[in-house]
């Protein structure tokens, strides 16, 4: 028996291959969930839903009437929900200097009204639900206890959605509701992709993490997991299944230039 067996989970960001949220769509499932996936692609969203004996639904979480629309639907087609994950972001790179006003309101409508959104509609389910109760995850980041530099925006809006979270843990605990951030380090996934090819880059990171490896979106899968779970008697809080990357901190741009530097002189060396 999973141990999610009978649970209704809503999975919101899960329209690409592979990406973080499709691979927890797959563990819920494996788990016992009955799951709902979402984002903004019919494609990939239809074809995970048949793959784990699913449902499926658009949804763009920064629109306010859409995700609100999510929830119904979720109830509608799974009868209550005891589970809602937040997958989504947006890994800008900008420095504070050059960060232009339509990358902040993007990344703000994402990161920071699209979780407030996102809260406030499955909340709202799981306090008016019979039994009521539920468990919300919103995937957040290392970043924000481990500094790195160029993402100000982004470690922002990630901090500003672990405060919302809490204050949904305080709020809302007496309706059974429970609420925690989960946050990844560096992860390969589609939205890193790009990072990973670049030459000596990983090199840079490896260093930093006490249990000799980054985390995979498997690892964030399981801490969400367990959270979901009865078992875990756990609000308010912020999970690192990263493998102790808080502990020394990500490389710092100095860091990365030189262990990139490095790998390049010795493709150049060996070539």
């Amino acid at each position: 028996m999973g141990l999610l067996e009978g649970k209704k989970a809503v999975i919101l960001g899960a329209a690409s291959k592979d990406n973080m949220g499709q691979v927890t769509a797959r563990l819920f499932a494996a788990e016992g969930a009955e799951v709902l996936v979402a984002g903004r692609k019919e494609g990939p969203l239809s074809e995970l839903a048949s793959e784990i004996g699913g449902h499926y639904a658009l949804c763009d979480i920064t629109d306010h009437a859409q995700v609100h629309g999510l929830a119904a639907t979720a109830a509608e087609k799974m009868g209550r929900v005891d589970a809602a994950i937040n997958c989504t972001g947006w890994g800008l790179l900008a420095n504070l200097l050059e960060t232009t006003e339509e990358q902040l309101d993007q990344i703000c409508a994402l990161q920071f009204k699209g979780v407030h959104h996102f809260l406030q509609a499955f909340v709202q389910q799981m306090k008016d639900q019979d039994p009521q109760g539920g468990s919300l995850i919103s995937l957040s980041s290392a970043t924000t206890k481990a500094l790195i530099n160029n993402h100000a925006a982004y470690i922002g809006t990630k901090t500003a959605g672990e405060a919302m979270i809490r204050c949904v843990a305080n709020d809302f605990g007496q309706y059974g509701i429970k609420a925690n951030t989960v946050s990844p380090a560096f992860t390969e996934s589609p939205m890193t992709s790009d990072s990973f090819q670049v030459p000596g880059l990983v090199d840079a990171f490896m260093p930093k993490y006490p249990l000799g490896r980054l985390n995979t979106s498997e690892d964030v899968a399981e801490a969400c997991v367990w959270l979901c779970s009865d078992r875990a008697f756990v609000t308010g809080q912020n999970i690192q299944p990263n493998g102790g990357l808080t502990l020394r901190g990500n490389p710092q741009a100095v860091d990365i230039e030189a262990a990139v530097g490095a790998a390049m002189a010795k493709m150049q060396q060996d070539g």
